[in-house]
């Protein structure tokens, strides 16, 4: 099981100066020019910490702001943990552009780099069978949103029954028209992602977006992560297309390519960052 969620405890949040260890992620080797590029928790610069044949990513974290009680506090402040996911995020995305790494889930902080190496020594077997199963993949992500149809019409003459019964006749047979649009959107989504999972290496289907975190104006009904060959791009986006053509309840949105969050842990993890980039 490779999972890098278990921190060594870091220093009383009091301390002056007190700093730990930010864990962006790890990789089977890291390009200078990544660090030399990157920004850090801290703003600072990004490091290397080599052990047991691999290399973990970190940075700063100052333990005012990312100890214990400090991210407790932090993590219920949407503001800065949009900045934080994000400066994170950028981190592991630029590593992914030169190798396969094992990305960690935010907020993982380590008292210092020898709790760092003792990590990637102890784990050592599972994270380079990870890096190897990623290795020339990347992950897509496939959304659908469900295509309102037409609200149902009245059939009958308002002076037959009453305006009021009309009325509620109508609002019902709109209700169970959306209602039955819902469905078939969910039926859609659901073969949309066995034939996408069918051509991916692997697959995963998240728990759908609310509107507020989409910005969509309908609901979500796919919320699906692929994890495609990098030599199989141009036919996984094709049956993306045509799936879209075939499935006109379902308005789907692919983007990408994302490091591998949804593949680089055995049980499936909690998105830690949102971000609405459509590819097409």
């Amino acid at each position: 099981m490779s999972r890098i969620d278990e921190p060594v405890p870091g220093e009383p949040d009091s301390a002056a100066g007190a700093a730990g260890c930010w864990l962006h992620g790890v990789a089977r080797e890291v390009d200078p020019a990544t660090l030399a590029g990157g920004t850090g928790m801290d703003g600072g610069p990004l490091r290397a910490v080599p052990a047991a044949g691999l290399v973990a990513v970190v940075s700063t974290a100052p333990l005012a702001e990312y100890g214990e009680e400090a991210l407790r506090r932090n993590l219920e402040d949407l503001a800065w943990l949009e900045r934080a996911a994000r400066t994170h995020h950028e981190v592991v995305a630029a590593l992914s552009r030169t190798g396969a790494v094992v990305p960690t889930r935010l907020a993982t902080v380590y008292r210092d780099e020898r709790g760092v190496a003792r990590l990637l020594a102890e784990r050592r077997a599972d994270l380079a069978a990870t890096l190897d199963r990623l290795a020339g993949r990347t992950e897509w992500g496939v959304k659908g949103y469900v295509v309102p149809g037409l609200p149902a019409r009245a059939t009958a003459p308002v002076g037959a029954e009453g305006a009021g019964a009309a009325y509620l006749r109508r609002r019902r047979a709109e209700l169970s028209c959306r209602d039955e649009g819902q469905r078939a959107a969910a039926q859609a989504g659901a073969a949309v992602h066995d034939a996408l999972a069918g051509y991916a290496a692997a697959a995963r289907r998240h728990a759908p977006q609310d509107r507020r975190l989409s910005g969509a104006p309908t609901a979500m009904v796919l919320n699906g992560a692929y994890l495609v060959d990098v030599a199989g791009l141009d036919g996984f986006t094709a049956l993306v297309a045509a799936l879209a053509r075939r499935h006109a309840e379902l308005r789907l949105e692919l983007t990408g390519p994302w490091p591998a969050y949804s593949f680089a842990q055995d049980d499936p993890p909690r998105p830690a960052l949102t971000v609405r980039e459509p590819a097409w």
